[in-house]
């Protein structure tokens, strides 16, 4: 009967010692946030350490949980000490705390974090790749036929800045245009002040001729100041950025229309986007972006979501969405592979949040761990609102600033249960 007894006891501790997450010591004692070392006056003769004293103890109970206090030390039938509950720690849970040793509190690893405002944002993952600003693309394409003299840009890639020559070229159509305005200017030079206003009028419409077959306006300048007509004109770069594209070769014909050079201006790119479509209900224009690429690991660069287009691909289910962002040194090349983070706010602005990590959750109420300092801690109903990114939004319950348990803190729930759990088996009666 005695070995029946002693395993029922052995079968209670496991239970208690499973549902509290504690260890046993190396004596073999349950440790709870209850365990301190006795006064050296109370535990004399009785194999305890001896230690300084932490308050009164009230009594001690019994180290299996049995429903069994003493007023003075003890062991049990297994020769374990009782253990002692101070004074300090019954005040603490008539106040409604968990009292822990500050020792305790170091070997459990707690950790807190006040609570604070922020905005709380979803990032929206998805993947894409680099494009050209299709507005910062242009075509060099004369508005005349001719023939390429010389190539002076004759490389895909090289960078040419606005007005830099690119090729010189013959066109019978410039050279007759130069003509026509050189005759009708040295007309009105000769008449002078005689000069008819038809003759002015004609002036004046071979100019625009010119302007309307782009004839470069270094070119007409030195036409208006007196200069005779040039049988090759030099084509000048209506633009800086890089040649992506060059389909001319000296030599060559080209008519009307012909695109002789693509050039882009790199310093903003586009990144398109591929968005699931699940996730286009968090997505506006306007939010930041996140953009990684393959090519240099451990650099992130940022850009805006300036577009969402309007269709939804009918297989993959997701639609495409257009990120501008700067190219500092022409870092992003087109068609690059890249990974993006869309910054989706989750619910309003600056609300009071706390780390999901401090929520102890029931299923039908929500605890918090408020950490008041010297291993006091106030368990404190919450109600939550929107998560996001490991925080979640405090409606009620959690003040700003106050600092909330983020890490064992169900540990510290175990101990308040075992304390519960242990004060109802001594029915608040002293047996002995």
């Amino acid at each position: 009967m005695r070995w029946l007894i002693l395993a029922g006891s052995t079968l209670l501790a496991a239970g208690l010692g499973v549902a509290g997450g504690y260890w046993l010591s190396e004596r073999g004692t349950l440790s709870t946030g209850l365990d301190r070392a006795p006064s050296s006056a109370g535990h004399s003769g009785h194999g305890q350490d001896e230690g300084p004293a932490e308050g009164r103890v009230l009594y001690y109970r019994n180290p299996m949980g049995l429903p069994d206090t003493s007023p003075v030390p003890k062991k049990d039938a297994m020769g374990m000490d009782y253990i002692p509950v101070f004074a300090a720690d019954v005040e603490a849970a008539e106040q409604g705390f968990v009292k822990i040793s500050p020792e305790r509190v170091q070997m459990i690893g707690v950790q807190s974090e006040a609570a604070s405002r922020r905005n709380l944002v979803r990032p929206i993952r998805a993947v894409g790749s680099v494009q050209f600003d299709e507005r910062r693309t242009y075509v060099v394409s004369p508005r005349y036929e001719g023939w390429i003299e010389k190539l002076l840009v004759n490389t895909t890639g090289e960078k040419v800045r606005r007005g830099e020559p690119l090729m010189e070229i013959y066109s019978p159509d410039l050279v007759l245009a130069q003509q026509e305005y050189a005759l009708l200017r040295s007309s009105i030079n000769e008449a002078g002040g005689e000069a008819s206003s038809a003759t002015r009028r004609l002036l004046e419409g071979a100019e625009q001729r010119l302007r309307f077959l782009d004839f470069p306006a270094v070119a007409l300048e030195r036409l208006r100041s007196g200069a005779q007509p040039q049988s090759t004109v030099t084509l000048p770069s209506p633009v800086s950025g890089t040649i992506v594209d060059k389909p001319s070769v000296q030599g060559m014909r080209f008519m009307p229309g012909e695109p002789l050079y693509k050039i882009v201006d790199m310093s903003t790119i586009w990144l398109i986007a591929e968005v699931f479509e699940q996730d286009l209900a968090g997505v506006r224009v306007g939010q930041s972006a996140t953009i990684t690429v393959k090519a240099y690991p451990g650099r992130s660069l940022t850009g805006r979501v300036a577009f969402i287009y309007p269709v939804v691909g009918e297989q993959t289910r997701t639609a495409r969405v257009r990120i501008e962002m700067a190219n500092p040194d022409d870092l992003l090349k087109a068609d690059m592979y890249a990974s993006v983070e869309i910054a989706s706010p989750v619910g309003p602005r600056d609300v009071l949040a706390i780390p999901e990590s401090a929520v102890i959750d029931s299923g039908a109420r929500q605890i918090v761990l408020i950490d008041h300092g010297d291993g006091r801690f106030e368990p404190r109903a919450v109600k939550l609102g929107d998560r996001a990114e490991g925080y979640v939004a405090v409606i009620d319950g959690v003040r700003a600033d106050e600092r909330v348990v983020v890490s064992a803190n169900f540990l510290i729930d175990a101990e308040s249960n075992l304390k519960a759990a242990l004060s109802s088996f001594a029915g608040g009666g002293h047996q002995h």
